[in-house]
């Protein structure tokens, strides 16, 4: 689980705020045999690579961007590439967009069980020793202890996923989601949502919380290995290696988790199911609806592109010819 947060915060969530830090690409420490699985499964996955895609079907037209949330300097030319298409287009839409983001703020305020325990504290869940090594670490990423023990377990696990090096400039990081919506802004372009605001906060809270509670346990590593695991994720982003990354993070899933490695396999299949698979299938309606209207910008983290259940393969499915633009 460890490796799955990271993956949403980079895929889905770049770097001046990892620029302040120094890991390592992991896939150099893949085994032969690791390295023999992961081509095999890129080699058999649809659309395993490319940030940037057009799919056409008659006159309809959708410009497809894989983004990271995060921010890094080598995102001010694919968003600048981009930026013709989103100032033609009828809409774009966002995991997020502008109102949504709006929405969201205010929920927080007025719903405060989204992010925090509302019954009963971390330390009162946990073992002393166990809450005071999870304190610790929130404290290296600037969350006192007092705060910590009143989240949710998932939302603590996003904070712990993240290396004491970045979390300074988390605040005011804006990935190529951000600056895609600001074009849209400037452009009097329509942003528009692709799913409810509180969605993804459900998928977590739907867990129960033992497992959450593992989950955010299983979240805790050396600060060096966090550095090594967005090191990882971003340099093979801007390869556009989506799948190569979706399954490097499953084989070091493997090596560092607590689990056995067909129970790591079965919990990072069931975060693929429920954080893509099912959110892509809800989102192909909500597309084809405004591509009724016009051209459209699509721009999502960049995981929800690749596989069998990705939005390339899915639009596909329905008619779309695909063709790979420049990122």
């Amino acid at each position: 689980m460890r490796l799955l947060v990271p993956l949403f915060l980079c895929l889905g969530l770049a770097t001046t705020a990892t620029a302040q830090c120094a890991g390592q690409d992991l896939r150099e420490t893949l085994t032969d045999a690791e390295r023999g699985e992961l081509h095999a499964i890129v080699a058999e996955t649809a659309f395993p690579v490319g940030n940037r895609w057009r799919a056409m079907r008659g006159s309809q037209q959708i410009d497809l961007i894989g983004t990271v949330h995060l921010d890094d300097p080598r995102l001010d030319a694919p968003a600048a590439r981009i930026a013709p298409e989103i100032g033609a287009a009828s809409a774009v839409l966002l995991e997020m967009s502008a109102a949504q983001q709006a929405e969201l703020t205010a929920a927080l305020t007025s719903r405060p069980e989204m992010l925090l325990l509302t019954d009963t504290t971390l330390p009162e869940l946990m073992d002393e020793a166990a809450w005071q090594t999870l304190a610790e670490a929130a404290r290296a990423r600037g969350v006192p202890a007092v705060m910590a023990a009143k989240f949710q377990p998932w939302y603590l696990s996003m904070l712990l996923s993240i290396p004491p090096c970045a979390t300074a400039a988390l605040q005011q990081a804006q990935g190529l989601d951000g600056r895609i919506l600001d074009i849209a802004l400037a452009a009097d372009v329509p942003t528009q949502s692709l799913e409810s605001f509180d969605t993804v906060f459900n998928l977590f809270k739907a867990a129960p919380l033992e497992e959450q509670i593992a989950m955010m346990q299983a979240a805790l590593v050396a600060p060096q290995t966090s550095e090594d695991l967005f090191a990882t994720l971003l340099a093979s982003y801007f390869e556009e290696a989506l799948t190569e990354s979706w399954q490097v993070s499953r084989l070091l899933s493997r090596r560092l988790s607590p689990l056995d490695p067909a129970q790591s396999d079965a919990m990072f299949a069931q975060m693929q199911t429920d954080m893509l698979d099912n959110r892509n299938r809800a989102w192909i309606p909500v597309i084809l609806k405004a591509v009724e209207e016009g051209p459209i910008v699509v721009a999502v983290g960049a995981a929800h592109l690749q596989g069998d259940t990705g939005l390339l393969n899915l639009l596909e499915a329905r008619g779309f010819t695909l063709t790979r633009q420049r990122f």
